[in-house]
C-alpha cells in the first residue's frame, strides 16, 4: 500500500465520487482509478462498488477506510513533531472535551498549557461519545476528555479514569417539580436525554430498572449539550448529568438541582486514547494538564 493509493480512497469517501477525488487530488479520473484497482490488487480483495448509485464501500473498504486515516494522521503528527524537533513550528492538537470539563477545567489548562506551548494550534469539540469513538479511531482526535463507562468502549480504546462526579436530576428556577423528591414524583415529567449507545443516559436508564423505578414516558433525545441546556432552561424538560455543571454559575444559569432519592449513580469521567498509541510530547503535556485540573472536579466523597 502506498501514500498516494491511500489518500485516493480517503477523498473517495469524502467527495462521494471519483470524479469529485480527482479533482480535489488535482489528478485525472483515470490516473486515480488506477491507483484504486492497485490498492485492491495489493489486499486482495474489492474496495468499491460503484453502480447508478454513486461510490459504496465493501465491508473490506470501509476496513480500510478507517486504517487508512488513521494511518495517514499518524504519518502527519510524525512529520509534525519532527519540523518541531528543528526549530520549527506547526505543533496541531485536535482535543474533545465533555462539557463540564469545557465550562470548570478548559479555560485554566488552556492558560498553563498556552505557556507551554505558546505556538499550538488547537481545534477544539465536544466530548459526546457518538462523535469521540469514530474520531479518535480515525486519528481525527488525539485525546478526549469525556464521561464514559470503560466496560462499554471499544478494544481500540484506553481509558485513563480521572474523577468520579455526583449526578443528579436538574430543570429550570421555578420548575414545578422543583419540590419533587422521589422519582414517584417525576413520573409524569418530559425529559431531555442523550440516549446513544454507551451514553451516561442510557446507563441512568438501566439503573433505573434495576431500581425498579418507571422510566421517563414523555421523552425528547438529543445529542447536543447547548440544545439539552436551552430546553431545560426554557422548558419544563428535566434533565440527568453532572451536578457541577447544572449548579455552576455560569453554564448552571437558571437551572437548579433537584434532590431525588435515591440518587442516580456517580460518572466516571476519563481521558480516552487510542491503545498503543503514544501521544507526542505536546499532546501528552496537555493531556497531563487535564488529568490534574479534572482530579480536582471528583466529588464522591462530598
Amino acid at each position: 500500500m502506498k501514500d498516494h493509493q491511500l489518500k485516493a480512497l480517503i477523498q473517495v469517501a469524502e467527495n462521494g465520487s471519483i470524479r469529485g477525488a480527482a479533482r480535489a487530488l488535482n489528478l485525472s479520473q483515470s490516473a486515480l482509478t488506477k491507483a484504486l484497482r492497485e490498492l485492491e490488487d495489493d489486499v486482495g480483495a474489492e474496495l468499491l462498488l460503484r453502480s447508478y448509485k454513486g461510490i459504496e464501500f465493501t465491508p473490506a473498504g470501509a476496513m480500510l477506510l478507517q486504517r487508512a486515516r488513521l494511518a495517514l494522521s499518524i504519518l502527519d503528527k510524525a512529520r509534525a513533531e519532527i519540523a518541531q524537533q528543528s526549530g520549527g513550528r506547526g505543533i496541531k492538537l485536535a482535543i474533545a472535551v465533555t462539557p463540564m470539563i469545557g465550562a470548570l477545567a478548559m479555560p485554566r489548562v488552556f492558560q498553563e498549557f498556552e505557556k507551554l506551548q505558546p505556538d499550538a494550534e488547537i481545534s477544539l469539540s465536544g466530548g459526546l461519545l457518538t462523535n469521540v469513538l469514530p474520531d479518535l479511531i480515525e486519528g481525527r482526535l488525539d485525546f478526549a476528555i469525556a464521561i464514559a463507562e470503560p466496560a462499554d468502549l471499544p478494544y481500540d480504546i484506553a481509558f485513563e479514569p480521572l474523577c468520579r462526579v455526583r449526578a443528579t436530576v436538574a430543570g429550570r428556577i421555578g420548575h414545578p417539580l422543583a419540590q419533587a423528591r422521589t422519582w414517584a414524583d417525576l413520573k409524569d415529567a418530559k425529559w431531555v436525554l442523550n440516549l446513544a449507545p454507551g451514553s451516561q443516559a442510557s446507563h441512568s436508564l438501566a439503573w433505573m430498572q434495576t431500581q425498579g423505578l418507571s422510566a421517563p414516558c414523555k421523552l425528547v433525545r438529543c445529542a447536543s449539550p447547548l440544545l439539552m441546556l436551552e430546553l431545560m432552561r426554557r422548558t419544563d424538560c428535566l434533565c440527568i448529568g453532572p451536578r457541577r455543571l447544572f449548579s455552576d454559575p455560569l453554564s448552571g444559569v437558571g437551572l437548579q438541582c433537584f434532590d431525588v432519592s435515591p440518587t442516580p449513580p456517580p460518572m466516571s469521567i476519563g481521558l480516552l486514547t487510542l491503545r498503543g498509541l503514544p501521544l507526542p510530547r505536546p499532546t501528552k503535556q496537555l493531556a497531563t494538564l487535564f488529568a490534574r485540573h479534572v482530579s480536582y472536579l471528583d466529588d464522591r466523597d462530598n
